[in-house]
């Protein structure tokens, strides 16, 4: 069923300064006009007939459609629910935007939770659709798809859909947590966004927001920097209850949903979702933990010689170099660089990416109360994505501009696949928009003759992939562990600092000192709350780019045909079908050790120069 809640594509925190009277705010009349849209109310009362109709039509009749001899029963089965999925998924896309952009107005947050509420309540009648559709005997289905071509078109969505089957349950109990989410996961989700939303934090006279507050770690001033980091550590000391609440409650929350649904392992829901197995996510994890002190602790053991320091503290680990360039970069820069590189590759991504810019699909400006990060949400096959930035005018804003795109790109070129095989999982939704960012940083990289210049960039590419593959495996191990202790009974604020400390420090190393305040930095990741175990996502993506790039580079022509193969396949085949054309392989042990040593080569260039 559509999601409720937008796409988040990152944690990574942004740097300041570029005034939101030149930024660009999207424009959602593709969707609805406004709140007070009568189509709203239209689009409401036609998906609940509709529901109401399919339900009456279906409910119990599948079983005996299936068994007819031409499958064309299912098919218009199939092809009414996946009607439904484009009219609630525009719903609920709308109202998620409308919030996403001021979260803190009153107004805004009532409608979201309202629409949030009806549209629950006429997707409950849909449920029994999935459910009675797995229980249809594999060799009749196929038999029926064998037979109807209209019903094959969906085959990878059935195929799909029965990798859930041994983990649903009864109708009714689907049901019962089905519509409990409204005032159970999602309550606890949106308090999260709203408090966080709401925070302020003084740093030198000045009252901030977390965004604003964030981008200071990124400040040339150490002395604005240790502030920032002291006001962050403080506001979230103050709020610990509430988010020690939020945590305990909604790893409850999964510790018995993944009970009841017979999952064995505590990520087991996310790898199923992500349509990864388990294996492949222990590889890729021990991999990057092996590399730590190859990857972060030589990397950040540098930066600290580099400035002057004997050990970084917690809020030098993002301080700019200093030979960093010093200029903010205007918008228009950032679009005309982000677009050529992506031209360089490809016409066909670039014209994409420009519709973006053109047609007002990108929200930009930093205001109060906007959700802070950035997404790229894909809404429905039928319009096109959005794309949210807080974008500040730094070097790191342009690559996330180019992270986002790529998503965005991505789902364009996937919405033909139709609202039920368009959604691709994360693993892999994280494949275009890292290898946008790798183009962006190529084209500047290659284009950069300056030696000090150079070092900076390299530098900060490296920043981002330890933030992008060290971090969010670090992160993904700090969840495992406090869902595993959670199952014995709740985490006080205090223990749930000290797992996030020890796992921090084994991540970042000796070079990094974490001292008082950091314990509470668990706190503002949004991920840990809407998305347990997502951030893995991060790395694998990060990681398969640096292996798909080194193809790229060596291929002869052809690559780009494929690449877009794999991004047009949207939800339609398994990483292993995608990932073959390439000559790659996830499952290979030594898959994400290629990956891992584009960081490290980087990091022996840098050291390299230092000689």
């Amino acid at each position: 069923m559509p999601r409720l809640t937008p796409v988040l594509s990152t944690v990574r925190s942004r740097e300041g300064g570029v005034g939101s009277a030149t930024l660009p705010e999207w424009d959602l009349a593709d969707l609805y006009a406004s709140m007070d849209a009568p189509e709203i109310e239209r689009d409401i009362a036609e998906g609940d007939a509709m529901a109401s109709g399919f339900q009456a039509r279906w409910r119990g009749q599948l079983a005996g459609e299936a068994g007819k001899p031409d499958g064309g029963a299912l098919a218009e089965a199939l092809s009414g629910y996946e009607t439904l999925e484009e009219i609630l998924g525009r719903l609920i896309s709308y109202a998620g935007l409308v919030y996403s952009g001021d979260t803190a107005d009153a107004a805004k947050a009532k409608f979201y939770g309202d629409i949030q509420a009806r549209i629950t309540e006429i997707s409950s009648k849909l449920l029994f659709f999935p459910l009675e559709l797995n229980r249809i005997p594999d060799e009749t289905i196929d038999r029926a798809m064998a037979a109807n071509p209209a019903l094959a078109h969906y085959r990878p969505w059935i195929v799909d859909l029965r990798r859930d089957k041994p983990f649903q349950l009864e109708d009714r109990v689907e049901e019962l947590f089905h519509e409990k989410a409204i005032t159970g996961r999602n309550a606890w989700n949106r308090l999260f966004d709203e408090t966080m939303t709401a925070l302020r934090f003084e740093v030198e006279g000045e009252d901030l927001a977390l965004e604003e507050t964030l981008n200071l770690l990124q400040d040339e001033n150490r002395e604005r920097r240790r502030a920032a980091g002291q006001a962050l550590a403080g506001v979230f000391s103050e709020n610990l209850r509430t988010f020690t609440l939020i945590t305990n409650t909604l790893a409850k929350d999964k510790e018995i949903a993944d009970r009841w649904r017979g999952f064995e392992d505590v990520a087991d829901s996310r790898h199923l979702a992500n349509r990864v197995e388990r294996p492949v996510v222990d590889a890729l994890a021990d991999a990057v933990t092996a590399s730590y002190p190859a990857i972060s602790h030589r990397y950040y053991a540098l930066k600290a010689k580099w400035l002057g320091l004997e050990r970084l503290e917690f809020w030098d680990r993002n301080a700019p170099l200093p030979e960093a360039v010093r200029r903010e970069i205007a918008w228009g820069d950032a679009k005309d660089t982000v677009l050529s590189a992506y031209s360089s590759f490809s016409t066909e991504m670039a014209e994409i990416a420009g519709r973006f810019f053109e047609r007002r699909w990108i929200d930009a400006a930093v205001r109060p109360g906007k959700a802070p990060g950035a997404f790229a949400h894909p809404t429905v096959p039928s319009a096109h994505p959005y794309v949210l930035l807080n974008y500040m005018g730094k070097p790191r804003d342009v690559m996330t501009l180019a992270h986002e795109l790529g998503h965005g790109v991505h789902q364009v070129l996937a919405g033909p696949q139709g609202a039920l095989m368009a959604p691709t999982p994360l693993t892999l939704a994280e494949t275009a928009s890292v290898f946008g960012e790798m183009l962006t940083f190529r084209s500047l990289l290659d284009s950069t003759t300056d030696r000090r210049e150079r070092r900076a960039l390299l530098a900060s590419k490296v920043e981002d992939m330890i933030n992008t593959v060290v971090r969010q495996i670090a992160f993904y191990q700090f969840e495992r562990d406090l869902h595993e202790e959670r199952k014995a009974g709740e985490l006080t604020s205090e223990r749930i600092g000290q797992i996030w400390m020890q796992v921090q420090g084994a991540s970042l190393g000796p070079a990094m000192r974490l001292g008082s305040g950091y314990e509470t930095f668990w706190t503002y990741v949004p991920h840990f709350i809407h998305s347990p175990f997502y951030v893995y996502a991060y790395a694998f993506g990060d990681c398969l780019v640096n292996s798909l790039y080194a193809v790229y580079q060596g291929s002869a022509a052809g690559f780009q045909e494929k690449y877009f193969a794999m991004l047009r396949a949207g939800g339609t085949k398994h990483h292993s079908e995608l990932l073959a054309p390439f000559g790659l392989d996830a499952s290979d042990p030594t898959f994400w050790s290629k990956g891992l040593a584009v960081v490290s080569g980087f990091i022996d260039e840098l050291e390299a120069d230092e000689g």
